[in-house]
């Protein structure tokens, strides 16, 4: 149940991604939502990842990545396949291309949520954790931020128990 629960949220955080970076508000940056822009590799690599048809979104999304024609694209683009690398399990290659993605656009909130999902998945909860600062710094109002903070929270808080000795 847990893990479908994160492969929807991975898939969320990349359906968002092409092109809503040029033009966020307040509204839109709330919500994980699909841009169709000019390129149509980008647009259907998001889709297929949405869809959590990982390895033929990774396939079109790098087919896009070529192709990207501004800034904000490749950034978008990097974003996803982060998020679809995450999604596959591969923390790694995940957190590759969100780094990049933050190198061409540091005020990407959906990268340093995709990377903190995968420093999630490798247990590095303190790097999880500050990059979700990050990314809630830029957009307080992403749900899919408070849900990466919960299972972070969820694994690395242990419950403690405070017993009375009455003898």
């Amino acid at each position: 149940m847990a893990r479908a629960q994160l492969i929807g949220l991975i898939a969320s955080l990349a359906a968002g991604a092409i092109g809503a970076q040029s033009t966020d508000t307040k509204a839109d940056r709330a919500e994980s939502r699909t841009v169709l822009g000019t390129n149509d590799y980008l647009a259907q690599g998001a889709e297929q990842i949405r869809m959590r048809q990982y390895d033929e979104g990774i396939r079109l999304t790098t087919i896009g990545l070529v192709q990207a024609a501004s800034v904000n694209e490749r950034a978008a683009a990097l974003s996803n396949l982060c998020a679809a690398w995450a999604a596959k399990g591969n923390p790694d290659q995940a957190i590759d291309f969100c780094t990049q993605s933050i190198a061409l656009r540091e005020d990407n909130w959906r990268a340093y949520s995709n990377r903190s999902y995968a420093y999630y998945l490798k247990g590095k909860f303190k790097e999880a954790h500050d990059d979700l600062d990050i990314a809630s710094s830029i957009n307080p109002d992403a749900p899919t931020i408070e849900k990466i903070r919960g299972l972070i929270n969820e694994k690395s808080l242990r419950p403690t128990v405070t017993m009375e000795d009455h003898r």
